[in-house]
């Protein structure tokens, strides 16, 4: 594995942090008229109290589940996300500003107010068996993990997958769990048949920083493991170097690939740092706190690579970036793929979807 400097970060006695969560904040929901702010009362809960604020589960009652996008820097179509919310706290998760629809803040909220559809599997089978469903790949993890914490209970996840099993729906998945090896039974027998694919998420192969960018994740051993688990059990796997954070992991775009590549990663993909609506003042106030010394020249090395800003919302440049940082950025990770054999995959088949019972299964190719 490749040598690199290891980026100091504090991860212990971090005034305004807590310790297992990604932040410590509640920035204002953009869409709430009414902004509240915190004062002393004199009245100060226990220090382990007002430090270790509790996850709470929401019952979500929506009546569809499939979400579809027409992005075109997007490689699908459609998802499905058992969960919002997630208590991994990564820091820089672009799905926080999402929680502001369900009335919280993108902030504390997003990572201790989890809300569940736990009638996932019934609806994703309603929707799959209607005459207007065309078939393609469903993605689980676009939005926030299928694996995080509460999957290991509830197993929704896991009664998605056993429905797109029975349907011939090909999935791909995006997590940071090594809790994807639990459902290595349904994975390998949907990718013996080209249904199936996962891409593990490694930010950083440093402990000490993942323990502080994404605090309730997987360890970087651990997603490595996960790699080499399901490549043994035949599953397609890639690794998403993601996302690639200016002045804090860039530095070990090479070495991560490289290790997820002896791992059994087959393929590979990265993100630049994407900081819309609420997340800007979320990540500035962790670099702040974790990475006081360095926290100016991460921020100008984003503006740099967003046209002058810390949010590029624009297609296609929203995830890649512009400018020579970002050029360079890119040209190391198009050299990298190509020198450990990281830039090939096939796409998954569509053309074996049908409805059981149903006499005509459905043809449509698509791309994962």
């Amino acid at each position: 594995m490749s040598a690199v400097s290891r980026v100091q970060v504090k991860t212990r006695d971090v005034p305004g942090a807590i310790r297992g969560r990604g932040t410590a904040i509640n920035p204002p929901n953009r869409f709430e008229a009414a902004r509240l702010e915190a004062f002393g009362d004199g009245w100060d809960l226990p220090e382990e109290d007002a430090a270790r604020p509790q996850t709470t589960l929401l019952r979500d009652s929506t009546r569809s589940i499939i979400s579809r996008n027409d992005s075109p820097d997007i490689s699908f179509t459609q998802s499905v996300n058992p969960y919002r919310g997630c208590e991994h706290g990564c820091v820089y998760c672009f799905a926080r500003p999402s929680h502001a629809y369900l009335g919280f803040s993108a902030g504390l909220d997003f990572e201790t107010k989890i809300v569940f559809k736990p009638e996932a599997a019934h609806l994703l089978e309603k929707e799959l068996s209607r005459a207007s469903y065309k078939p393609g790949v469903i993605v689980l993890g676009s939005n926030t993990d299928p694996y995080q914490p509460v999957e290991r209970t509830l197993a929704i996840t896991r009664a998605v997958l056993e429905v797109l099993e029975r349907f011939n729906n090909p999935v791909g998945i995006v997590t940071k769990s090594a809790g994807v090896l639990r459902d290595a039974d349904i994975l390998s027998r949907m990718a013996a048949k080209n249904l199936a694919k996962v891409h593990i998420s490694i930010t950083t192969l440093d402990p000490a920083l993942a323990r502080a960018l994404e605090p309730r994740a997987a360890s970087p051993a651990r997603r490595l493991a996960a790699i080499t688990g399901l490549r043994a059990a035949g599953i397609p796997v890639g690794v998403m170097a993601s996302p690639m954070i200016p002045g804090v992991n860039d530095a070990e775009l090479e070495s991560t690939m490289e290790a997820a590549a002896k791992a059994g990663a087959e393929t590979a993909h990265t993100i630049l740092l994407r900081l819309p609506h609420e997340l800007a003042p979320l990540f500035t106030d962790w670099l702040q706190k974790h990475m006081p010394e360095r926290a100016a020249h991460v921020l100008s090395l984003i503006r740099q690579s967003r046209n002058g800003r810390l949010n590029d919302p624009e297609f296609h440049t929203r995830r890649l970036g512009s400018g020579p940082y970002a050029d360079m950025l890119h040209q190391r990770f198009a050299r990298a793929a190509r020198q450990f054999g990281l830039d090939g995959g096939a796409s998954l088949d569509c053309s074996q979807f049908t409805v059981p019972g149903a006499q005509n299964p459905a043809v449509q190719m698509s791309l994962f």
